[in-house]
């Protein structure tokens, strides 16, 4: 019999609940992350509005509003695509840059449009992320960067989002083409929730 839930992360990306059991796998203990970290869908709790203008901002009021709903510890992230000669977007708009909300083919193609005529050296972009975690007991948010440039077209298979046209500063790879592994160690989602975990351990004891 699967034990109760402990911890509901605020998405129904099931890349981002993989990410996030991968990354708390045996740091919590007696925590079973496949069975007591679960998604939003899966708590039962619909998608809630961001509102916020900064990725901070929108991570907390998504932690807040599943923490509320389920008096569960509850984590949320918010992340995006910042591009520099974009002046940092899509930013909080990344997941909708095309307008649907999660079509990640068409926001990575409107992207690479709106790009095509931009030289290399002028193509540096970050992935951002804020995390944050809320629990009766305390609140926090936590940040991570991952620097790079845009490639012109998308490369490998693995990750989501705009991993196929992000090339990790010193790498020859695109996001998409690192097995989960090497992402984690250094993507900004990665580097948030490591950052988030001493929190979350707390949260959870």
């Amino acid at each position: 019999m699967a034990e109760a839930p402990r911890l509901v992360l605020a998405t129904r990306n099931q890349g981002k609940l993989r990410e996030l059991r991968e990354l708390l796998r045996g740091q919590v203990p007696g925590l079973d992350v496949d069975t007591q970290v679960i998604d939003a869908a899966a708590a039962g709790v619909p998608d809630v509005p961001e509102t916020g203008v900064t990725f901070a901002e929108n991570s907390l009021l998504k932690a807040r509003a599943v923490f509320e709903a389920t008096g569960l510890v509850s984590v949320a992230d918010d992340s995006g695509l910042a591009v520099d000669i974009l002046g940092g977007a899509p930013g909080i708009f990344s997941a909708r840059w095309a307008g649907a909300h999660g079509d990640d083919a068409a926001n990575l193609r409107l992207l690479l449009d709106q790009l095509s005529d931009i030289a290399a050296p002028h193509r540096a972009a970050a992935f951002v992320c804020a995390a944050s975690v809320v629990s009766p007991e305390l609140e926090a948010v936590e940040e991570g960067r991952l620097a790079g440039t845009l490639l012109t077209e998308p490369r490998g298979a693995n990750g989501f989002g705009y991993d196929p046209i992000l090339q990790p500063a010193g790498m020859e790879r695109s996001c998409a083409e690192l097995s989960p592994e090497e992402k984690n160690a250094i993507s900004h989602r990665g580097q948030a929730f490591r950052a988030l975990l001493p929190h979350l351990v707390k949260a959870l004891s």
